[in-house]
């Protein structure tokens, strides 16, 4: 029989109607891991209802871009940061990326697990019910096979649903400074193969950067990945404007990330693919930047913004995606429901996802229950809404 949730305001985040699809008295029904029915409490379909108090619901929350699975911390770099170093400068030293990348390779896959659960129990404990986590810290075929098998035990440890990203193209490791494009031949490429073989990648990323791999050398990665059918993501136009974006969304990329240089071109490149941009206001937070992404011309693009934490080590060292909303809000003028959008049907969307991030019949029954009253308070405070609840498939988290 079907359990049925009623007294609540319901956030179901479906597009075209009221602001949030909110439906102030309302109700779900959910049977066999799904939303059999939402609407008005009045409405509601015949059975025991239990009373929710009134409190808020929305879909479970999406954190679309992290990298929780890696070793070490760099807050060494923090200090140097806020010292005066910029963050190409400590890149160039053999800092950044690939400071993070000789702790990883230390470190066991169970080593890897035990630490990334502490940070994801950070997310769920905030109503998040899907997480993207990236491969990077490796860049050698044996640790970015070991970091994504780390990733697949994350969702196997938890009730919590796991998005894979390949992402052997982060930077050039130091074996190989001054041959990108071996390195890209030798390691990323097998690397590539061998995880998809294995069943371990949901999709392809890279970051395409001046410090990192440039537009042409992305396209050979993304090559690969279409020869092998699986979908591309890009980091781009974070530091400078290479045409990224454009060239990710000439591949059809699910999503182009970061953004904050990226011009009108781009996005009406991403427009026309239908590519998600995906706002990550704690890396900018946390370099310091000054140069916020373009947010206007996206919305006059007709370009879907998602947000999400962006959690790593070294540049976003948060696991908090209330927070990456009440900073995309307060620091780049999103709105509050463009934020939870972007954390919901938006982020799903990102993530190549269609059963999830909304409260409609049919789709997976992930959703939050929440000590609020308004949609608006899970960007408006400067953390976490309290949470009342999490439903993972159609099931209180216990």
């Amino acid at each position: 029989m079907a359990m049925i949730l009623g007294n609540l305001r319901l956030a179901t985040m479906q597009p075209g109607g009221a602001p949030y699809g909110l439906i102030e008295t309302g109700a779900v029904a959910i049977e066999g891991g799904r939303i059999a029915w939402a609407g008005p409490l009045a409405e509601a379909p015949p059975g025991p209802v239990r009373d929710m108090g009134g409190r808020l619901m929305t879909p479970a929350l999406i954190d679309c871009h992290t990298h929780v699975v890696h070793g070490g911390q760099r807050a060494r770099e923090f200090e140097m940061r806020l010292n005066g170093a910029s963050y190409e400068e400590v890149a160039r030293a053999g800092g950044g990326i690939v400071s993070t990348v000789a702790a990883t390779r230390a470190a066991s896959e169970d080593d890897l697990v035990a630490s990334a659960l502490r940070r994801v129990d950070q997310m769920l404990a905030e109503g998040v019910g899907t997480i993207e986590v990236k491969s990077g810290y490796g860049l050698d075929i044996e640790t970015e096979l070991r970091m994504l098998r780390a990733a697949r035990r994350i969702g196997r440890a938890r009730r919590v649903g796991v998005v894979t990203s390949f992402l052997g193209a982060h930077a050039v490791p130091p074996e190989y400074r001054g041959r990108d494009d071996a390195y890209l031949a030798e390691q990323v490429i097998p690397a590539l193969h061998a995880a998809h073989a294995e069943g371990l990648v949901d999709a392809v990323d890279g970051f395409c950067e001046g410090i990192a791999f440039s537009p042409a050398q992305m396209e050979v990665v993304f090559a690969e990945a279409g020869a092998l059918g699986l979908p591309v993501k890009l980091h781009a136009e974070q530091l400078s404007n290479l045409g990224g974006a454009a060239m990710a969304a000439r591949h059809g990329a699910l999503s182009a990330d970061h953004l904050e240089h990226l011009d009108a071109d781009g996005a009406r490149a991403m427009a026309a693919a239908g590519t998600v941009a995906v706002i990550l206001p704690g890396a900018f937070y946390t370099l310091r930047e000054t140069q916020v992404p373009p947010i206007q011309a996206l919305r006059d693009a007709g370009v879907a913004m998602a947000v999400a934490t962006d959690a790593n080590p070294g540049t976003a060292p948060m696991t908090s995606l209330c927070l990456a909303m009440n900073m995309a809000c307060t620091l780049f003028r999103m709105t509050p429901e463009e934020a939870l959008s972007g954390t919901t049907r938006v982020a799903a969307q990102a993530l190549g996802l269609t059963d999830r991030g909304r409260i409609a019949p049919g789709l997976r029954a992930d959703l939050a229950i929440w000590e609020a009253e308004d949609p608006a308070e899970l960007a408006y405070r400067c953390g976490p809404t309290p949470l009342h609840a999490r439903i993972i498939g159609g099931e209180f988290d216990a």
